[in-house]
């Protein structure tokens, strides 16, 4: 990773050395930081992750970090591969000190550094399509991954499935002390509840199965949803969500992350995601999101966009950034907003006590992980293996958009070994999102007092315009929130929107029932609508006859999100 100097004769050796000369013209400034682009393009320490970037050791025996490079670091790295020397009035070269100006020049080179560009930091084995496993030390030039301290396993060549199913239980009674919500439990002599490895995997145990096996192969996927790990609000303290979270990536990458808070507000946030994300490290822990609903522009995006752009910090443009961080957030009563609902996999722990904390375990349960790294990571590639050398033959779960590839070799092949899919739960984490709830008053609402009659914005009864207008921001904030809602389902209506005739006249707003959806079986008109011949409503789950028509359903739309964040009525949830 470069020549590390420790000591004051290091500095003085480095010094001496014979060095390249760099000359500095005066009069052509952009000339000597192309020059200097050159040079430092051999350097094996700097990379371009957005900008430019240079690789620090950690002082903890962690990995190593990705610091964007300033005018100091850049006159400091010139100094250490060359010698900086111009002529004097005699004619004669002299050493000087690179200036800041021709420092500044090389870091507004945007996309022209020719450094080799930096995906992220890999600390666990670099995995294949068709199930290899190899390691690499230093810069990949096939993954633009930075590797280091990556074990070599003993791996079965062609895992079974009993293989794979005993790699599942090895797992299972690692961590079968945490308190997975729907988890069948069983007492110890202590009277500590601990999950029952003889009945199969609930929907948070399966959540966490999965989210081990993300992480271990985080740095191999172009995209893998994050992890988010509640409790309850008041009795959730304790529960074990951090400490599950730092088992996770002692196992996959064999380091304990640092965490991270969420700061003031939403723009603050954004700030840390990015500092925190351009480092490459990973996994990026945000932890303590307590009673929030957490909506973050700059987390939807990394989690679903490959690269991101995201603006640093103390910079004027949004830089490019690819990320293979595995993301986890912990906090009580925690929810997240529509938009990152199907982004993150959902694990809820209880356990169904006041005080969590206080329950009896043996300590070092870390350390225990951490010293049995190797037998634990094998399990898990043990089980992702077996997926991939038997793809073609894997229970599917439900679809997940822009996760295609994750839920082949991560979800895929525990649902084969009997894991629940946590992406069923999706539905019931948006079902949780403050606006989402709100509107879903406010179509209720509207029904009671307007039914299927069509109104104008200047009709609503005073209860809907309470819910619609909280704030009493006046008639136009009121029509420019309804025209928003045109053609959103919610509660089990969809409002639909007609225009006035002719140019002066208000549009008219009808709410009617929409059609009945099954949200696990993703219902559909051509299979799950009849009609009858004489116009009768359609039956469910019942085909239509030959020669029906068939009615399409209205297509589903976003959620609006165009008002401002503060128009959550008083007494909503929190969102950050």
């Amino acid at each position: 990773m470069g020549e590390i100097l420790r000591t004051a004769r290091d500095i003085v050796d480095v010094a001496l050395k014979p060095k390249p000369e760099l000359l500095i013209h005066n009069g052509n400034l952009p000339s000597t930081a192309e020059a200097l682009r050159d040079l430092l393009g051999t350097c094996n320490r700097l990379f371009e992750r957005g900008v430019p970037v240079r690789l620090v050791p950690s002082l903890e025996n962690g990995p190593p970090s990705a610091i964007p490079l300033t005018r100091s670091n850049v006159v400091m790295e010139a100094h250490r591969l060359c010698q900086p020397v111009k002529l004097d009035k005699h004619g004669e070269l002299i050493e000087v000190t690179l200036s800041d100006r021709v420092a500044q020049m090389y870091l507004e080179m945007f996309g022209e550094w020719h450094l080799q560009p930096l995906v992220g930091i890999s600390m666990s084995p670099l995995l294949s399509a068709d199930g290899s496993v190899r390691a690499a030390d230093g810069y990949d030039r096939e993954t633009g991954l930075w590797c280091c301290r990556i074990p070599h396993l003993a791996l079965s060549q062609h895992p079974s499935r009993l293989d794979a199913e005993v790699a599942l239980r090895h797992l299972r009674l690692a961590f079968r002390t945490f308190p997975f919500s729907d988890a069948e439990r069983s007492r110890t002599s202590q009277g500590v509840e601990i999950v029952d490895v003889t009945s199969s995997p609930g929907r948070d145990e399966s959540a966490f199965l999965v989210s081990l096996l993300t992480a271990c192969c985080r740095s191999c996927l172009e995209l893998a949803p994050g992890v988010l790990l509640t409790a309850p609000t008041l009795s959730g303290a304790g529960s074990g969500k951090g400490l599950l979270v730092r088992a996770i990536c002692t196992i996959a990458f064999g380091i304990r992350p640092r965490a991270f808070t969420m700061g003031s507000d939403r723009h603050e946030l954004d700030k840390r995601l990015a500092a925190e994300l351009v480092e490459a490290q990973p996994a990026l822990f945000l932890d303590n999101a307590n009673g929030v609903a957490l909506r973050s522009d700059t987390l939807a995006s990394v989690l679903t966009e490959r690269p991101a752009r995201v603006r640093l910090l103390g910079q004027t443009r949004m830089v490019p950034l690819n990320s293979t961080a595995f993301i986890a957030v912990t906090g009580n009563g925690l929810t997240v907003s529509e938009d990152l609902a199907r982004r993150f996999i959902c694990c809820e722990l209880d356990a169904r006590c006041e005080d969590p904390e206080s329950r009896p375990f043996a300590a070092g349960f870390l350390n225990d992980i951490e010293q049995r790294r190797g037998e634990f990571l094998a399990a898990a590639l043990t089980i992702w293996r077996w997926g991939r050398q038997n793809a073609t033959a894997l229970q599917r779960g439900k679809p997940l958009g822009s996760f295609e590839t994750w839920a082949q070799w991560c979800r895929d092949p525990l649902l084969a070994l009997g894991c629940r899919d946590p992406v069923e739960r999706i539905e019931a984490l948006k079902a949780q999102d403050p606006k989402r709830l709100r509107i879903a008053e406010l179509f209720s609402t509207w029904w009671e007092h307007h039914g299927e009659t069509p109104v104008k914005c200047s009709q609503l009864a005073d209860p809907v315009r309470e819910i619609a207008d909280a704030q009493g921001r006046g008639r136009q904030y009121l029509a420019t929130f309804i025209a928003g809602l045109a053609g959103t389902h919610a509660a089990g209506f969809v409002l639909t929107r007609q225009e006035g005739a002719g140019k002066w006249n208000a549009a008219t707003y009808v709410l009617k029932r929409a059609a009945p959806d099954d949200r696990i079986g993703h219902r559909t008109h051509r299979t799950h609508r009849a009609h009858d011949l004489d116009g009768s409503k359609p039956v469910a789950n019942e085909p239509p006859p030959a020669g029906a028509p068939i009615t399409p359903m209205t297509p589903m739309s976003p959620m609006p999100y165009a008002t401002a964040d503060d128009t959550v009525p008083p007494g909503r949830e929190t969102e950050i």
